[in-house]
């Protein structure tokens, strides 16, 4: 189990980082617990800016993805329970948002659908 990053010309390279990350960590390739490499450190093997890494290491944590734990590391966090919470919440506010609206269930569902499709790109 070894963080596997491939950066191209496809997207911004923090997105690409923090991207792949995620995939990893929710398929299970990075367990839980997982210790991340250095800003530094990663950002030297991938041949980017720090800056980049950690702005890409900063959305993570914002994801609930990865945890920081001072000067013992980076680590991935327990399966996405704050990322689940987040979406619970987005879903509940998209939801009321939607009734307030007079929208019924098949277009809600329907807008969610088109979104993920757009955001597919």
């Amino acid at each position: 189990m070894t963080l596997k990053i491939r950066i191209d010309d496809s997207a911004p390279p923090y997105e690409q980082v923090r991207t792949q990350i995620s995939e990893q960590a929710h398929a299970g390739v990075l367990p839980v617990g997982y210790r991340l490499p250095t800003v530094r450190g990663l950002a030297e093997t991938l041949g980017l800016a720090a800056n980049t890494v950690a702005k890409a290491y900063r959305a993570l944590e914002s994801d609930g993805v990865i945890e920081t734990r001072g000067r013992n590391g980076t680590f991935v966090a327990a399966a996405g329970s704050a990322a689940e919470r987040e979406l619970a919440a987005a879903a509940q506010a998209y939801v009321a948002r939607a009734r307030r609206l007079g929208v019924g269930e098949d277009a809600v569902v329907a807008a969610v659908r088109d979104a993920l499709r757009a955001a597919q790109g």
